[in-house]
């Protein structure tokens, strides 16, 4: 089967798999085509450039819209907020494929529930602040999308690295991995290195929580075909890429 192997050596974000998807393969302009049926286009501009990290060539995904241009990992009050059932509304109600919509909705879900949890509320009652944003279901769906591109039915993790540190959210001041985060990754081997920043976020977790199983390493059964490299926002001593093998679990 058709099978991705994704190397957190240094986390996980939602550009960083769109930048990994796009390297291994997915036509920028399919990704883009297809998100049009969101019916967000006017909202965002979407963009992939290869940068260099620590010597490796990634791609940088980046969603502009009105209220952030650019990813600097602040978050800021200007950002789009929504609740669990407008975003799974939204997406339903688009015409992307079947397929696409239920892992969407599905990866939110899992974060609502996660968010839920955290903040002592049911879960049709959470509003997500920087998840909700509109970056991130930009990001959410466009993983979805490049997953039915690629025709990927296994997804496997290593070891994640959440980063260490704390970062602002809508709350204030909040310790790495943030709250959500943490909660996602229950049952997942995590750890923290290289660097006082979120490495890894609630999205890039979500992501994992709803669709991964964890593997050491490779599997002596995986054939890989090609390997690519998403980038993050971060300049660090450590590469700030997420490595994704592509290939055959045989």
């Amino acid at each position: 089967m058709k099978a991705i192997y994704l190397d957190c050596f240094s986390g996980i974000s939602g550009n960083m798999l769109l930048g990994a998807f796009l390297q291994s393969g997915v036509p920028f302009e399919y990704l883009n085509d297809e998100l049009q049926e969101l019916g967000l286009h006017d909202e965002y501009e979407l963009k992939a450039n290869t940068v260099s990290k620590n010597g490796i060539a990634a791609v940088y995904v980046e969603v502009l819209t009105k209220e952030q241009h650019g990813r600097d990992g602040s978050h800021e009050d200007g950002h789009h907020h929504h609740s669990w059932g407008e975003i799974c509304k939204l997406i339903r109600g688009s015409g992307l494929t079947e397929k696409v919509r239920d892992l969407s909705c599905g990866i939110f879900g899992t974060l609502a529930a996660a968010e839920g949890k955290i903040h002592g509320m049911n879960v049709d009652d959470v509003v997500f602040h920087e998840v909700g944003a509109l970056d991130s279901i930009v990001d959410i769906v466009g993983s979805a999308i490049c997953l039915e591109y690629l025709d990927i039915e296994k997804v496997l993790v290593s070891r994640i690295n959440t980063g260490s540190g704390f970062v602002r959210c809508a709350h204030g001041l909040i310790p790495v991995p943030a709250p959500a985060t943490a909660e996602l990754l229950l049952g997942l081997p995590t750890y923290h290195k290289g660097a006082e920043r979120e490495l890894t976020t609630p999205t890039g977790a979500a992501f994992l929580k709803s669709l991964a199983s964890y593997e050491e390493s490779l599997p002596v059964n995986f054939k890989t075909e090609s390997i690519a490299y998403g980038a993050g926002t971060w300049d660090l001593e450590i590469p700030n890429v997420l490595r994704m093998y592509l290939g055959e679990l045989l």
